[in-house]
């Protein structure tokens, strides 16, 4: 593991995260990484990436080794999700429905096989701004949740919506089917997240993660289940899921935050729980509501994605409701976007 030392000499700074990513030639999502991580101290103590540091102060950052490179963005060799939806697109960005099972940017594993070479294949104009093997990408989705993502296409879009998310002005709206009943609507999760220290694979609540803030909502309550509309205050890697769970919630499918899962339910429940469970083929999330303002002309872009017709039989089931295998339109008819009309 590399070691880089430097002494501030300017009388003060911007924000660190911000002086560390132009110090180091970093982007910005690197450097607040290792802030995140920990690798950024003075002194032997870490750094939060608000600070402004003082002139004198010795920054130590200790780099990890390299990873390696994607081989290519290539177009996958698979036809598999070669067909995207896109919901709205210009000269400098892209909304798409992504579908699940589609990871969004190349890493171990998936090199070849991401949202960001199915869009390479297209000829989508990505922009370079991102992290190292993530051009275009502004904000991510979990390989196994579907739903609304934006993509840049130019540096200045890139560069304004990471700002706009940072700045809490991009509403990223999920819709959830979580066991068991909240107490309270709505309510807000407030804690912290990091990975879990035996498990890198997964994230956790634990005390000196990084801040995550999740809002829910309940919009209709099953005998099993509750239908949530859910907001991000903040985007942490799973967020939505781990906060669900933390607070004995969790997604209905999810096979890594079951915590339990159907067992969770009341004895004289469990059988049909057990039977929503078996029907769920994935976690039972869906990014339906994305709206901003545009980051080029500052016009609000406002746009829904129905309930994926995947999850219509858990959703069916959980409502002891048979007409939604029917309903073009699920989420509407349940009445989770009347709060934006």
């Amino acid at each position: 593991m590399a070691a880089v030392t430097f002494c501030v000499t300017a009388s003060h700074t911007e924000r660190l995260d911000r002086f560390l990513a132009d110090q180091l030639s970093l982007s910005r999502t690197v450097a607040a990484r290792l802030i995140a991580d920990k690798r950024v101290t003075t002194a032997g103590r870490p750094l939060r990436a608000s600070v402004q540091l003082e002139r004198g102060t010795v920054v130590a950052v200790e780099l990890p080794p390299d990873e390696p490179p994607p081989r290519s963005y290539a177009p996958p060799s698979s036809p598999a999700h070669r067909d995207l939806t896109f919901v709205y697109e210009d000269e400098h960005l892209a909304v798409l429905d992504k579908p699940a099972g589609l990871v969004v940017h190349p890493g171990p594993g998936h090199w070849d096989d991401t949202l960001v070479n199915v869009l390479v294949g297209r000829g989508t104009a990505l922009s370079p701004g991102g992290a190292e093997g993530r051009p275009g990408i502004v904000h991510r989705l979990d390989r196994d949740t579907s739903g609304l993502l934006v993509v840049a296409k130019s540096d200045l879009a890139h560069r304004r919506l990471a700002r706009l998310i940072e700045q809490r002005k991009v509403a990223r709206v999920y819709a959830a089917l979580a066991w068991g009943h909240f107490a309270q609507t709505p309510v807000v999760i407030e804690a912290p997240i990091m990975r879990h220290p035996k498990d890198r694979k997964r994230m956790t609540v634990l005390a000196g993660g990084r801040h995550a803030v999740t809002r829910a909502a309940v919009v209709a309550r099953f005998a099993q289940t509750d239908l949530l509309r859910v907001e991000l205050g903040t985007g942490r890697t799973h967020q939505i899921r781990v906060h669900l769970a933390h607070v004995g919630h969790p997604v209905v499918g999810d096979r890594e935050y079951a915590f339990g899962g159907s067992r969770r339910v009341t004895a004289s429940e469990r059988h049909a729980a057990e039977r929503l469970e078996t029907l769920a083929p994935r976690q039972l999330l869906h990014a339906a509501l994305l709206s901003f303002p545009h980051p080029v002309t500052g016009a609000r872009v406002t746009l829904r994605s129905e309930w994926p017709a995947d999850l219509l039989p858990p959703l069916a089931e959980a409502a002891a409701d048979p007409s939604l295998l029917a309903q073009r339109n699920p989420l509407q008819y349940l009445g989770f976007f009347a709060s934006d009309e």
